[in-house]
């Protein structure tokens, strides 16, 4: 594993996709982008928060601290979640995974000191111990032939379902380590965890079994235009949990009580939020700056906030994620979005569930 490679010159890093296990310095942001779709491309995620959740007490604390129904988890199984304070607002957007010794929580780069500190000043008597798992990185498998590759790799039989999971009882490098299905782009989508210093030797194999690097262009525009938020760009504790606009996806109205879960109930009686996060489409190659003024179609008025945007590669459309008023939340809303380069015209993308 060499630290001091650097990904191609089209694609910068980024904290959600760096290059710390070599590349091969001949894609382009176009390839890469259309392996995701045609093939098989290969991203590196390791900036991701890895935190693991052990303790007899693991499954109720986690329970009631999150918005989705832990305890319905069975090993192999996982969820997507909201942590929230007492007010509702959004500490942290998570993936759940329940193991038969452990919880693993996976969230967005630069979390992990946030949440631990949220979540352990809860911990009075519960046998519960968190641990931040930064020795461990993550390599994302995106497109048709992930499965495919990934099973010829490793020989086993994947995980179908959403957030569903297998760990690997392998030797070596490989002893631990686990295979999840994560819904994060609309190409099929795998992350494989494991601890760092197995993953220089899997990055080769995958690359050597006809896989295409990914870099950070590439996934951005994957993750934006599959919808998929990203804790501290698209999401913050300014909003409550329903205004994510992922409540089928991440919210459990049935559960019971939950640290935030008063307001949330009161906002789901209410029927309607006041702003929620969409996804922006737009047929010019430009990407708007975050926190850029969404406006009216046909007038000045401010209807939003852009959180992030890109470029598709190698096509002339762009795709966005926005905060943005109740008014203007319909698929196919005209909207128009400030940029360098002028007023971009936009369409309220209808949403992915």
């Amino acid at each position: 594993m060499n630290d001091q490679e650097t990904p191609p010159s089209s694609t910068p890093t980024s904290d959600d996709a760096s290059v710390v296990y070599g590349n091969d310095n001949t894609s382009t942001a176009v390839d890469e982008y259309r392996a995701a779709y045609t093939g098989v491309a290969v991203c590196d995620l390791s900036g991701r928060t890895q935190l693991e959740v052990t303790g007899a007490d693991r499954v109720t604390f986690l329970h009631n601290f999150c918005t989705n129904d832990i305890r319905r988890l069975q090993p192999g199984e996982g969820c997507e979640a909201f942590v929230t304070n007492i007010k509702g607002r959004i500490l942290g957007h998570v993936a759940i995974f329940a193991g038969e010794t452990a919880h693993w929580i996976d969230s967005s780069p630069d979390t992990a000191n946030a949440l631990l500190a949220h979540l352990d000043r809860y911990i009075i008597t519960e046998d519960v111990t968190l641990r931040d798992a930064s020795d461990w990185g993550t390599l994302a498998m995106i497109g048709p032939k992930a499965a495919k590759t990934l099973t010829r790799l490793l020989g086993i039989v994947l995980p179908v379902d959403p957030w569903t999971h297998l760990a690997l009882r392998g030797e070596g490098l490989l002893s631990a380590a686990a295979v999840r299905r994560v819904p994060m782009t609309r190409p099929d989508c795998y992350t494989l965890v494991a601890r760092k210093d197995a993953l220089g030797d899997i990055w080769t194999n995958l690359f050597a079994a006809g896989a295409v690097f990914c870099g950070s262009h590439a996934w951005d525009a994957l993750r934006i235009e599959s919808q998929y938020p990203r804790y501290g760009v698209d999401l913050s504790d300014a909003l409550i949990a329903q205004e994510a606009g992922r409540t089928k996806q991440a919210i459990s109205f049935t559960k019971g009580c939950y640290l935030g879960q008063e307001p949330i109930a009161r906002l789901d009686a209410l029927g309607h939020t006041n702003k929620e996060l969409r996804g922006l489409s737009w047929d010019v190659s430009v990407a708007p700056f975050a926190g850029a003024e969404i406006l009216e179609s046909n007038g000045d008025g401010v209807v939003g906030t852009m959180t992030s945007a890109a470029a598709i590669p190698g096509e002339a459309r762009g795709v966005g994620l926005g905060i943005l008023k109740r008014d203007y939340l319909e698929p196919g809303t005209s909207v128009r979005i400030v940029s360098s380069e002028g007023p971009v015209t936009a369409r309220v993308a209808p949403q992915f569930v």
